[in-house]
């Protein structure tokens, strides 16, 4: 007999749970978009890294040529 009471109170207990797909926790929400934020903001960050990366070498660049114009000192022109 103890059986069916417990068969009969996980049947009750059953019916009683909600039907379908759980919600998502709000932590677990929170957790994904600070996921995606994050990956959109590692993307921008190596774009800028890049960008200084550049800017660096044009820079060196343009350094050695504009000494290269330059006259050097005490020869005549």
């Amino acid at each position: 007999m103890a059986w069916r009471r417990a068969r009969d109170v996980g049947a009750l207990a059953g019916l009683a749970a909600p039907r379908g797909r759980p919600r998502r926790d709000a932590r677990d929400e929170q957790i994904i978009r600070l996921e995606r934020e994050k990956r959109q903001l590692e993307q921008e960050l190596a774009k800028a890294r890049f960008v200084v990366e550049v800017q660096a070498k044009l820079h060196a660049l343009l350094e050695t040529i504009s000494e290269s114009e330059q006259p050097e000192r005490g020869s005549p022109s």
